[in-house]
């Protein structure tokens, strides 16, 4: 029982782990790519941004061939460097001839930014950075009088705004991913709960019936996968429940039938033994009582053998059998009987019927239903066995005017071991497995028979089997 909570926690365990997984996936995924994105698309304004007004500033001090403090300053009075929080212009040493910044203001130093340096190396230069919840963009071009470089502008960004509604953005994504990682791990964790526990009914029925349960049922509601293969598995466990009910059925019957003539010989042969001044005439007709009960012995055991051949599964290949022959050898083995009997037998063959089987089968089925018809007779009876060929399958039909089968009795009469009158088919010889073997073998070869009852008295046994060879390939 350990080892069985411990897969099923085991299943439960990896089912769950597995959608945790895949909803972190989501989760990261979630929560970076809307961050690039965003990013991506605040640093592509930031460029348009802070290079318009780079170039604004630049195109203010472009025509001065010389630039200082004063001419810069008076060119770029009325330019308005909008949405930048610092703007300088430099000259090619790096001097700060103009800075916007109040506090601080670096007119007259030296600056070596990496933006100025690529600028004053005539490279338009910008970049941008997300950190410390604020964008930090700036931007650089080279000022040109006639293709030379005479100094650089300079703008520097520091924006807060944007930073915090990305920051407000991921916050939510973030409280958001959550409540659905919850969500969801609840869920898995049901989910998966529910499964373990019907995979878990599921194999406690089929342990079940290992052990010999075949009572045992897999009850799962709902209309899903494993509710079908319940309901299959259940249809098995009936079919199983069935089968080991005919086999106990069977051996059951089989001891009894054997055990019959079994203790019939052991009786006679006490009796021989134990009288001691026995004549010869009763001593012989004990021993044929012996004998009688060996042959029994024997046709029971031969049927036995048939019919395990028959569930086995080993067979002839079937070939187009002639029915005349095989009928005339079983009329001229059975007519001695018959005539003992005082009954007539009746042939009606129709010419070139012939079925798929094997001379053994087809002569088995012949001789087993004609024997029953001549054995269950009555003085100045007949049996009437008739053949007739059709288009895909030929009839065979084997009828006698005898004491019948009663209606209730003729649904089991393929039965094994079934007899209608116990004492009278041990009277006659028969071991109650004729007609089972006549059965098998004929739905074997894809026939099929039934027995009915003749209005004027007796019974009427009709063979249907195929008359065409299948080939190879067909169905």
């Amino acid at each position: 029982m350990a080892t069985i909570l411990k897969g099923r926690i085991s299943l439960q365990v990896k089912i769950s782990a597995s959608y945790i997984a895949i909803l972190l996936i989501v989760i990261v995924l979630m929560n970076t790519y809307p961050l690039l994105v965003s990013q991506d698309l605040v640093f592509r304004a930031k460029r348009t941004t802070l290079l318009g007004s780079a170039s604004a500033l630049n195109a203010a001090v472009a025509g001065l061939d010389e630039l200082t403090e004063e001419n810069v300053s008076q060119a770029l009075s009325a330019v308005k460097a909008e949405g930048v929080s610092r703007a300088i212009v430099t000259d090619t040493y790096g001097r700060v001839l103009y800075d916007t910044r109040e506090a601080g203001n670096a007119t007259g130093r030296y600056v070596f930014y990496n933006e100025l340096v690529e600028a004053l190396r005539g490279s338009s230069v910008m970049y941008s950075v997300y950190k410390e919840g604020a964008f930090h963009s700036s931007a650089a071009q080279p000022v040109l009088y006639r293709n030379q470089v005479i100094g650089g502008v300079y703008v520097y960004e520091y924006d807060t705004q944007q930073a915090s509604l990305l920051e407000t953005m991921l916050g939510n994504l973030f409280s958001i991913s959550v409540g659905v990682t919850v969500l969801v791990m609840a869920l898995s964790i049901l989910f998966s709960r529910q499964l373990t526990q019907r995979l878990g009914s599921l194999q406690d029925a089929i342990r079940g019936v290992r052990e010999g349960a075949y009572n045992r049922r897999a009850i799962l509601s709902g209309h899903d996968e494993f509710t079908q293969i319940a309901g299959e598995f259940n249809e098995l466990v009936d079919r199983l429940q069935e089968t080991e009910g005919a086999r106990r059925q069977f051996v059951s019957d089989a001891s009894h039938e054997l055990k019959t003539p079994l203790a019939a010989i052991r009786l006679l042969t006490d009796s021989i033994l134990q009288t001691e001044d026995m004549d010869s005439a009763t001593a012989r007709e004990f021993v044929c009582d012996i004998g009688q009960e060996a042959d029994r012995l024997s046709r029971i055991t031969e049927d036995l053998l048939r019919l395990t051949r028959l569930d086995s599964g080993v067979a002839e290949a079937p070939s187009l059998v002639p029915v005349a022959p095989v009928l005339e050898r079983v009329v001229r083995m059975l007519r001695p009987v018959a005539d003992e009997k005082g009954v007539e037998i009746l042939t009606v063959c129709g010419s070139g019927t012939a079925v798929v089987s094997t001379p053994g089968e087809l002569h088995q089925i012949l001789y087993n239903l004609s024997e029953n018809a001549i054995k269950y007779n009555r003085r100045g009876g007949f049996v009437r066995i008739q053949a007739e060929a059709g288009a895909e399958a030929a009839v065979i039909t084997v009828e006698d005017n005898g004491i019948g089968i009663p209606e209730g009795d003729l649904p089991h009469v393929f039965k094994r071991f079934y007899r209608v009158d116990k004492a009278r088919s041990r009277a006659a010889g028969g071991t109650g497995l004729g007609l089972s073997i006549v059965s098998d073998t004929v739905s074997r070869r894809g026939g099929a028979i039934r027995a009915e009852p003749v209005p004027t008295g007796g019974t009427r046994f009709i063979v249907t089997m195929p008359c065409l060879e299948r080939r190879e390939g067909e169905a």
